[in-house]
C-alpha cells in the first residue's frame, strides 16, 4: 500500500486508529478464524473494549414478516453483569429471590417504576403480572425493558430466566436499515472464545431468515471493538462454520 493510500485511509482518525487501520486489507473479506485473530492485533485501547458484530441483512424491516428478532445466551457470556428485576407474586417471588434476582416485587415494584425508579437492566415478569406491567409500558418500552414472551422474559420459569439474564442473554433485532448490531463479548475473551460466541450468534441469525426474504440474506458482516476499525467477514465462510453453508 502506497503512502498516499495510507493517508487517505487515515482521514481524521488518530495515529493509533490509523496504525490499526493499515493492518486491515480494505477490500478483503476475511474468513472467520482470520478475522478474530486480526481483531486482537488492531484492538489498541488500554481498557477492555467491547466487541461488536454488525450483520447487514437482505430484509425489509418495514414489513412485519421480515423482522429478524430473537434472544440467546452465548457460550461464554458477554462479560457484563446485569441487574435483574422480577415481577412476581407468592411462590414465584420466593423462587426469584432464591435464584438471585436483584429486585423482586409486584404492585409495589410497579409503583416504584411509575415514580421514575429504573435501577435495573433487565425485567422478567410472570404471565399473571402482565396486566400490571402494561401500566408502565410507556416507561419500559422505549428503554427496551418491557418483558416479552418471545425473548423469554415473560415466563413462570423465573429461575431459568434469571439465570439466562445473569449470564448475559443477548437480544438481537433488525434496525430500520436492515442491520443487526450485537455485542458478543470483551477483548479480554481472546480470539477463540469470541469466535465461538460469534458462531452461536450467526447460527441463530441464519436460522431466523424470514421465508419472504429474497436475494442475498447475509449481505455484509463486520466485527470491531469499541475503538478499532471494522473487519469484514466473508459471509460464505460464516455460513460454512455455522453448518449452514
Amino acid at each position: 500500500m502506497s503512502e498516499e493510500m495510507k493517508k487517505k485511509r487515515i482521514g481524521k482518525h488518530g495515529k493509533k486508529y490509523s496504525d490499526a487501520s493499515v493492518k486491515i486489507e480494505k477490500d478483503r473479506k476475511y474468513v472467520v478464524e482470520d478475522a478474530f485473530k486480526l481483531l486482537s492485533e488492531v484492538a489498541y485501547a488500554k481498557f477492555d473494549e467491547t466487541v461488536d458484530v454488525a450483520f447487514s441483512l437482505g430484509v425489509d424491516p418495514k414489513h412485519a414478516d421480515q423482522m429478524v428478532r430473537g434472544a440467546l445466551v452465548l457460550p461464554h457470556g458477554i462479560g457484563k453483569s446485569y441487574r435483574v428485576a422480577v415481577l412476581a407474586k407468592g411462590d414465584k417471588a420466593r423462587e426469584a429471590e432464591a435464584a438471585g434476582a436483584d429486585f423482586v416485587g409486584a404492585d409495589d415494584l410497579i409503583e416504584k417504576i411509575s415514580g421514575g425508579w429504573l435501577e435495573f437492566d433487565k425485567m422478567i415478569a410472570t404471565p399473571d403480572m402482565m396486566a400490571a406491567v402494561s401500566k408502565v409500558g410507556k416507561i419500559l418500552g422505549p428503554r427496551g425493558l418491557m418483558p416479552n414472551p418471545k425473548l423469554g422474559t415473560v415466563t413462570f420459569d423465573v429461575v431459568k430466566a434469571i439465570k439466562e439474564q445473569k449470564l448475559g442473554k443477548i437480544e438481537y433485532r433488525t434496525e430500520k436499515t436492515g442491520i443487526v448490531h450485537v455485542m458478543i463479548g470483551k477483548k479480554s475473551f481472546g480470539s477463540q472464545k469470541l469466535q465461538e460466541n460469534f458462531v452461536t450468534l450467526a447460527s441463530a441469525i441464519i436460522k431466523a431468515k424470514p421465508p419472504t426474504s429474497k436475494g442475498t440474506y447475509l449481505k455484509n458482516i463486520t466485527v470491531s471493538t469499541t475503538m478499532s476499525p471494522g473487519i469484514s467477514i466473508d459471509s460464505q465462510d460464516a455460513m460454512a462454520v455455522t453448518g449452514a453453508g
